[in-house]
């Protein structure tokens, strides 16, 4: 893994304990998965229990991104994440995008919460329009259905009118579409500062108090 990413991973976040909170994170195969890993980071901290749903090409953008392998199976990638985040055993699960058991898949038993993040434009599409042929697009069917927070991290510019209109379709349906846009007020120094602004925001929606960044003010 790259040194900077290392270094990041590293840091334990300044984030508030949550107890009873459980968050479905979601990467997919857009570029920007630093805010991803980032995030997820995070919410371990906090202390929230996280179901992890990755897609195939995810894998891909980790490693090319992050210089970091994602182990295919859902056993060693819990495995993986608990011993790098040193975080006890059940506090983070990982499901493969076929495995229709999980508890993401019914509304019997939702999380309180799901991010995507970054979520290409081929997953936000199918979002909007119903589909379910993986466990993430079904994961925030679930969601929004069950009138939980979803929250959806868009990479790509510049977007297109398609692009635009399936993001209003969603924020109709009452998704958060929060573009990882950062800031600037807040003085960044290095690349850190800059995914802990678009984290920050994130971590505020699904009401994680964290002091990632300087506040405006």
């Amino acid at each position: 893994m790259d040194l900077q990413y290392q270094t990041m991973l590293a840091q334990h976040p300044d984030v508030d304990q949550v107890v009873g909170k459980t968050v479905a994170l979601a990467l997919t195969g857009a570029s920007g998965m630093p805010y991803g890993i980032r995030l997820l980071q995070c919410l371990l901290a906090s202390g929230v229990e996280v179901w992890l749903l990755y897609s195939q090409v995810a894998q891909i953008v980790a490693r090319q991104e992050m210089d970091w392998a994602l182990p295919t199976r859902a056993a060693e990638v819990e495995a993986v994440l608990s011993a790098q985040f040193a975080v006890l055993p059940g506090k983070v699960r990982v499901f493969g995008r076929e495995e229709w058991f999980a508890p993401v898949a019914s509304g019997s038993n939702p999380p309180d919460a799901m991010v995507i993040c970054p979520c290409t434009m081929g997953t936000l599409a199918a979002i909007a329009a119903g589909m379910s042929d993986n466990l993430i697009e079904r994961a925030a069917d679930v969601t929004l259905k069950e009138q939980r927070k979803l929250i959806i991290v868009p990479r790509e510019a510049p977007f297109s009118v398609i692009h635009l209109e399936n993001m209003l379709k969603l924020a109709k349906a009452g998704a958060v579409i929060l573009p990882p846009n950062p800031g600037f007020y807040h003085h960044p120094q290095t690349v850190q500062d800059l995914i802990d602004f678009v984290v920050a925001r994130v971590l505020d929606h699904i009401d994680i108090g964290n002091r990632l960044i300087k506040r405006w003010g």
